[in-house]
């Protein structure tokens, strides 16, 4: 196969290369990635200015822009051949439950699926990996699966990955998003002239993260695969805003 790579901790993020080192020995790899983190860029397109692409010594395309620039970059002209997958990854640090709004990596991958593609999103659960070798064992066991037997259905697998030993993986599971509480609140600082500045606060702690969610399957070292969709269409809620909407009780 054809395989494109993408992340969003940039094309130097050693996630990224460890994934294309191992694809390259049984398939084709193209790598376009952004030119620097670009976490927490969400699904995001650069409309406003012009996106620029480079090579770098190793081979990897670097791109002036966000990783659902790179994806759709790539598939939609900067290739010659349209690829046969999409894998974005390897993150450093989990895209679970809540996370995967905001994040680049599961973003990416959005963006191959929705131009037609297969595609599949992998994280580690550190944000200082030392096993990304269980990150690339776990993706190419589940490629393996999609050569003998493609998916029927058009979703995205977001795959979180425990950041131990393959030795120590029990396995997969297949599960939902779980929850977050409520992101912690911003930081505010004083900057040198004495003017404010805010960072983002830190993620909030697991709120639903019982049995059956991505949250508990890594828990208990199980490599987490769940199914998502670009549709985010609530179908159980049409017809009770029909009523709503006409003020019928």
């Amino acid at each position: 196969m054809h395989i494109l790579l993408s992340n969003d901790d940039g094309y130097l993020a050693p996630g990224l290369g460890a994934m294309a080192t191992a694809l390259s020995e049984t398939d084709t790899i193209t790598v376009v990635a952004p030119e620097r983190d670009r976490s927490g860029s969400s699904n995001s397109l650069t409309l406003e200015r012009p996106l620029r692409v480079h090579m770098a010594e190793n081979g990897f395309y670097f791109v002036t822009g966000t990783p659902t620039d790179c994806v759709h970059l790539a598939i939609t002209g900067l290739l010659d051949k349209e690829p046969d997958m999409v894998v974005s990854g390897i993150n450093a640090g989990a895209n679970m439950g809540d996370d995967v709004l905001y994040s680049g990596t599961v973003a990416a991958a959005m963006e191959g699926r929705f131009l037609g593609l297969p595609a599949i999103a992998v994280s580690m659960t550190s944000y200082d990996p030392l096993h990304y070798e269980t990150g690339v064992k776990a993706i190419a066991g589940i490629i393996d699966r999609l050569r003998s037997e493609p998916l029927q259905q058009t979703s995205i697998l977001n795959v979180n990955v425990p950041d131990v030993a393959w030795n120590e993986i029990k396995g997969y599971r297949i599960t939902r998003l779980g929850n977050r509480h409520k992101s912690e609140g911003v930081i505010r600082q004083t900057d040198p002239r004495g003017d404010d500045m805010y960072w983002v606060g830190p993620p909030g702690a697991a709120q639903d993260a019982g049995e059956g969610t991505d949250f508990h399957a890594v828990e208990q070292k199980f490599i987490s695969i769940t199914p998502l969709q670009i549709d985010l269409t609530r179908y159980d809620s049409l017809h009770y805003l029909e009523d709503w909407l006409h003020g019928h009780s």
